[in-house]
Parts: C-alpha cells; sequence; structure tokens
C-alpha cells in the first residue's frame, strides 16, 4: 500500500501518518497539489492521496485527471467542521478523515483502498494443486498466465505469486485492460511525453515504468486492441518500452503476470488475439477451477467472510448453521468466489440469533439461496407457472426487432447482476467492451443505464 500525503504535515498529520506506516503503508509527503501530481508523473506511484482539507482537492484531481493519472482522495484535517468536510467530499475526496485520527479509521480506509485483506485461502484438492504448481514457479522469472472464470481469484492468486517471488519488496502494478478504453490504454502502460497529445503537460511515467523492479499484473490481457497487443509483445520481448510521442526506447526491468476469463487460444483462431504473444505470455499457465469445481473451499472461504464482514461492520461473529452450510455447498455459484463472498457480506447483516441459518443467505435480488439450491424436483404446480410465465414472456417479445431483444435483454441482464458490469458481460457470453460500448450507444439515445450498486440495495439485502 503506497500512501501520497499531501499538505503541512502537522503533529496530528504526523500521527496518523505514523498510523499509517504502522499497518505497512508506504509513505511520501509533499506540501502542494502541484507537487503530488509532480511525483505522479514521474512514476512515483501512489494507491491512495491523503491530503489536507485546506489543499485545492478540486485542482489537484483535475491535474491529475489531464494527465490520465487515477488515484483516489481522501481528505483529513484537524478542527475541520461537517461544511468543511463537506466541500472536501464535493470536491471529489471519496471520504473525510478527522484529526485526531482514529487508528481503526485510518486501517479501515487503508485496508478498503488497498483490498490487501484477500488472503489465498484453500482446503480443496484441486485448488491446493494449482497453489502447489504456483509455489514452484513463483521465485522463476517466468511469465504467467493465469486463467479462469470471472470471479475465481485470478488476481490473488497474481498478488500471491508476487509476494512469494524474488521480487516480493518492489512494486506490484495492477491494470485492468477491460476498465480501460483503448485511446488511454496506451498511455497508462507505456506512459507519454510532453506534448504527445492534447492536455500532456508534462512527461508521465507508464505502468511499465512504475513496475520497474517489480510486477505488472495485465488483468483481463483479452480485452487489449490487437494493435496495442503488438507493443505489448516488443516490450516482454526486448525489455524496452517506448512512450507516447518518446524518441528513445526506455529499458524496464519486470515480471509479467497477466490474467483471462476467455479462451486465449480461440481468440487466437478468431483473430482478436495475437498467437505470439500468447506463446509469450503463457510460459506456465495457471487455470484456477470454478468453485463448484472445488466444494472443499466453500464452507473455508465462507467462515472466512464472515469474519471479515462481522468485523468492517462491527457485528459479532456468528457460526454458520449446518443447514446453511449444506445450502452453501449445493448452490452452483455461477459468480464464483466474488458471489460467494457478496453472499456472506449479505449474510452477515441479516442474520438473527445466534448463527447464520440459511434463510439469511440471499441472492442478489432477495431470493433465498436454498430455493432451488438442493436440487428437488418442482412440482406440477410450479411446472405449470413456469410455463404460464414463459408462454407471456415470448409473446411480449412477438413485433420487436433483434436490436430491441438485444438491448432489453442486456438491461436486464445488467438490471439483474445489479449494475455489476463484468458479471452481466460474463452471463451474456460477450466482452465487457462490448457491453461498454452497448451501453454507450443505449445512453446516448437518452435510455437509462442502471448504475453499480453497493451497500444494502432498495430490496433490503446489500447489493452483489
Amino acid at each position: 500500500m503506497r500512501l501520497l500525503v499531501v499538505g503541512r504535515l502537522s503533529g496530528q498529520l504526523a500521527t496518523a501518518v505514523k498510523m499509517a506506516m504502522a499497518h505497512g503503508a508506504k509513505v511520501s509527503h509533499v506540501e502542494r497539489g502541484d507537487q503530488a501530481t509532480e511525483q505522479l508523473r514521474r512514476g512515483q506511484g501512489a494507491d491512495l492521496l491523503m491530503v489536507d482539507y485546506r489543499v485545492d482537492i478540486a485542482a489537484l484531481i483535475a491535474a491529475n485527471e489531464n494527465e490520465r493519472i487515477h488515484v483516489p482522495v481522501v481528505a483529513c484535517g484537524v478542527d475541520a467542521d461537517a461544511t468543511d468536510a463537506a466541500n472536501a467530499i464535493r470536491a471529489g475526496a471519496k471520504e473525510f478523515i478527522p484529526l485526531p485520527p482514529d487508528a481503526d479509521l485510518i486501517a479501515a480506509v487503508l485496508s478498503a483502498v488497498a483490498d490487501d485483506d484477500r488472503p489465498l485461502i484453500s482446503a480443496d484438492p484441486a485448488m491446493k494443486a494449482v497453489i502447489g504448481l504456483a509455489d514452484q514457479v513463483a521465485r522463476s522469472e517466468a511469465s504467467i498466465l493465469i486463467t479462469g472464470e470471472s470471479g475465481v481469484g485470478k488476481e490473488v492468486m497474481a498478488r500471491y505469486m508476487h509476494v512469494n517471488s524474488r521480487r516480493a519488496d518492489k512494486p506490484f502494478i495492477s491494470v485492468n485492460c477491460a476498465a480501460i478504453p483503448d485511446n488511454l490504454l496506451e498511455s497508462e502502460l507505456f506512459g507519454h511525453e510532453k506534448g504527445a497529445f492534447t492536455g500532456a503537460m508534462a512527461r508521465r511515467i507508464g505502468k511499465f515504468e512504475e513496475a520497474d523492479g517489480g510486477t505488472l499484473l495485465l488483468d483481463e490481457i483479452s480485452e487489449m486492441d490487437v494493435r496495442l497487443q503488438a507493443k505489448l509483445l516488443r516490450a516482454i520481448q526486448e525489455r524496452v518500452i517506448d512512450r507516447v510521442g518518446g524518441t528513445k526506447p526506455v529499458p524496464v526491468n519486470i515480471r509479467i503476470i497477466a490474467t483471462s476469463n476467455r479462451d486465449l487460444a480461440r481468440s487466437v483462431s478468431e483473430g482478436t488475439f495475437r498467437e505470439d504473444l500468447l506463446y509469450r505470455l503463457n510460459v506456465v499457465n495457471l487455470r484456477l477451477p470454478a468453485l463448484r469445481e472445488r466444494p472443499g473451499d466453500i464452507a473455508v472461504l465462507a467462515d472466512h467472510f464472515v469474519k471479515k464482514y462481522a468485523a468492517a461492520n462491527g457485528v459479532p461473529v456468528r457460526p454458520v448453521s449446518a443447514d446453511a452450510r449444506r445450502a452453501l455447498v449445493s448452490h452452483r455459484w455461477n459468480g464464483n468466489v466474488r458471489e460467494l463472498e457478496n453472499a456472506m457480506h449479505r449474510a452477515v447483516l441479516l442474520a438473527v440469533g445466534p448463527e447464520i441459518d440459511v434463510d439469511a443467505i440471499r441472492l442478489p435480488d432477495g431470493q433465498p439461496l436454498s430455493a432451488g439450491s438442493h436440487g428437488a424436483a418442482p412440482d406440477a404446480g410450479f411446472a405449470g407457472r413456469a410455463a404460464q410465465v414463459a408462454d407471456t414472456v415470448t409473446r411480449a417479445h412477438v413485433g420487436q426487432t433483434v436490436a430491441q431483444m438485444e438491448k432489453t435483454l442486456i438491461l436486464d441482464t445488467l438490471s439483474h447482476c445489479l449494475g455489476n458490469r463484468t458479471h452481466a458481460a460474463t452471463i451474456l457470453g460477450i466482452s465487457i467492451r462490448t457491453l461498454r460500448n452497448k451501453l454507450n450507444e443505449y445512453s446516448d439515445e437518452g435510455t437509462s443505464i442502471p448504475a453499480p450498486q453497493s451497500g444494502i440495495a432498495a430490496s433490503g439485502y446489500a447489493a452483489a
């Protein structure tokens, strides 16, 4: 966790810095917003900016965005009142930390941003075999390709590989190739020179240089544009990169780990992924089994998430009942570990009594997990009602164009996933880029697009 503190290092702010360092944060400090932007440009990266509320937070965020630098900001300050805190949030800060600092609050903010409390937990032989292979190659310099369905824990495995590598004391930098538009990803990865494009006011160091000496995770690399793949291939082969607008190559010393939830061999055959790049990345392949393929992990992961979210929400840790455990193991978990984590977060909030019973474990739409989880045959009345509903739905679609049907399907699926783009794309069987383009098209038409939800949904259940 890299923390950049912006503002005068007063006694109380210095105390907050010491608390952050006690929780493992690597802290650097500047007094002004322009100094913070300049430090980020030079590749001295940060996972979080802690900014004195008296600094112009809006100007700092705008300057960073002009340079395509996206680092979350939390504001802080001594003797700040509610108006000061509200103004800081309006300016773009994610949180406000009052000073003198509270140790638990500092720890919670750092944990929320870094999300480092995701240990690699397993009890199932199928997953333990993969971990054993990871341990064998962790200290090598080989490029690693981690594959598996969305939500199986590919980034968790990548961090595990870094922590157990010879580069563990160097940076671990992650780039989500699916979340960054094509026209920005090149600059994000390779950096740019002053004047390379409108708004490039100074040199910007990219993620390759920021990760120098450490590990660079290219998350969901299957979503990278083919033209950019050629530049990535050269960087991997020759260990040099070219900044956007640059005139000479820059040497880099990094280890590459890539992840994908798609069949890259099929993407090669379809012409959307370079075969030579696949060979370079896939020196060692770690395929993470879906959660349904490692049922021995379900109970231990559920227990871990119960403890995690009970602590985060300040509620007692309740054991999972025997009936609830049976329901958890029998559920298919199409969303894998991520879906299980969200379900247990909801369960922690909804449980009553001494145990987490099956009634507290709910699906994203609020339906109980037990509904359909045990594989019981539906009765005739249920089958009749299902057939009637199916007939009604079919009749409702008669007369619609294919485009209208596609739009309805995409928006209904996105609503079902509570706005989660990655989950919706996985269910629809399309790339996140295709989904994003469709949503932009619908938005331009004036259609309201479901926003990603968090916390407690309108139904009274926590959103996934």
